[in-house]
This record gives C-alpha cells, sequence and structure tokens, in this order.
C-alpha cells in the first residue's frame, strides 16, 4: 500500500481490493458479515413465501368450515395428511373428537378439555414452524454492528501499525488503512439494518396468524361444545 502511494500510482478502492487488502482478521470478519447476511436474507424471503401461503390456506380452508358441509365431512376430506396449519389444528380436534366417542355411542368424560388440548399442542406447533429462523434475524440485528465494529477497530490499529513502521502520515498513506477499516462496520450495519426490520415485520405478521389459528380454534371448540349439548 506505501509503496503504490509513495510511486504515486493509484490505488484501487473496490470492495475487492479493500477486502484483499485488508489484515486477516478484518477479512474474516468481512466474510462472517456476509455469510450472515446472506442467511439472513434467506430466511426472510423463506417466511415471506410461508406465510403467504398460510394465509392462502387459512382462507381456503376457513370458506370450507363455513360453508355448512357436515364437519365429519370436512375431516374425511382433510383426511389423515392435513397440508396447512388451519387444517391440521381441525384435523387435531377432529381426531380427538372421534377418539372421545365409546363404542356404544356415548362420550367419554372431559372430551372438550381434551379436544382444547389437542388444538393447543397443534397451535404450538404451528408457531414453532412459523417462527423458526426469526431469532437468527434477531442476533444478527443485535451483534452485526459490533461485529463491524471489532473489524473496524482491529483494521484502523493495523493501519496505524504501518504507518509507524514506514513513518509516513501523508493522507495517501493513510485513507486506504482507514478505508478498508470502514468496510467492515459498512458490512455490519448492511447486514443488520435488514435484519432488524424485517425481524419486526415478520414477528407481527407471525403474532397475527397465531392469533387468527388460536381464535380459529376458540370457535371451533365452542361449536364442538354446543353439539356436545344438544346430544
Amino acid at each position: 500500500m506505501e509503496q503504490l502511494a509513495a510511486a504515486g500510482q493509484p490505488v484501487d478502492f473496490s470492495l475487492i481490493a479493500l477486502f484483499v487488502r485488508a489484515s486477516f482478521t478484518v477479512q474474516i470478519v468481512m466474510v462472517l458479515l456476509v455469510v450472515a447476511s446472506s442467511w439472513a436474507w434467506s430466511i426472510i424471503i423463506q417466511k415471506f413465501v410461508t406465510y403467504a401461503q398460510v394465509r392462502r390456506e387459512a382462507d381456503r380452508f376457513d370458506r370450507a368450515f363455513w360453508s355448512g358441509q357436515p364437519l365429519d365431512d370436512l375431516y374425511d376430506r382433510v383426511g389423515e395428511t392435513p397440508s396447512g396449519p388451519s387444517e391440521r389444528i381441525f384435523a387435531a380436534g377432529m381426531t380427538e373428537w372421534r377418539r372421545s366417542h365409546r363404542d356404544d355411542g356415548n362420550l367419554i368424560a372431559g372430551v372438550t378439555a381434551r379436544i382444547e388440548r389437542a388444538m393447543n399442542v397443534a397451535i404450538s406447533r404451528e408457531n414453532d414452524r412459523l417462527t423458526r429462523g426469526l431469532p437468527f434475524l434477531a442476533t444478527v440485528g443485535s451483534t452485526a454492528p459490533f461485529i463491524g465494529l471489532f473489524g473496524t477497530v482491529w483494521g484502523i490499529k493495523t493501519a496505524f501499525e504501518e504507518i509507524a513502521i514506514s513513518q509516513n502520515t501523508s493522507l495517501a498513506v493513510v485513507a486506504p488503512g482507514i478505508a478498508e477499516a470502514l468496510v467492515a462496520t459498512a458490512l455490519g450495519l448492511l447486514a443488520a439494518i435488514p435484519a432488524v426490520i424485517f425481524y419486526n415485520k415478520l414477528s407481527a405478521d407471525s403474532d397475527r396468524l397465531i392469533s387468527n389459528q388460536e381464535a380459529f380454534a376458540d370457535e371451533f371448540s365452542t361449536i364442538l361444545s354446543r353439539q356436545l349439548d344438544d346430544e
């Protein structure tokens, strides 16, 4: 770096050149931040696709559920392999409903509580599926700036060491080393800002989806309780 400046040659400030000239520690930091950012974006895209599918499935199932057809017929159509969260919650409740019938046609005591527990377990599993990966976004959002700052501090330290060795404090000598160090902070912010924004967005979306599933479970439980009272 010093030789280029001393010779009056232009210094390449492209990202690739800055990465190549950076110290090994700063290079590790840069690679770590790029990998974290790429992983975070893959989670973000996957969650948007998943949440859109869940919404479509919920709308389709709600139309079928409230169409007036018998619940037993709907359960037979859903079968043993429900395709979406709403169907899995419905299947969990209907499975427990059928298991609670004795051979003589009477119901085992405590059927309502068992149905609610079965649906709550199904909702908990769907919650885990919806929020899987979101903690990583939170981790990237909270730690990436500090990782980038560490790379910058280390890079500046290395740059000052090179300045002391060369005993040349001209701007042409100082600027490349500082630029290399600041790239680490830029990458840290580039990874953290989208992670924080989309973590908040996706967390709110998942909360709404889970709330809708819980509301459906309550409505379904009310319908089954009403049927119990009629029997």
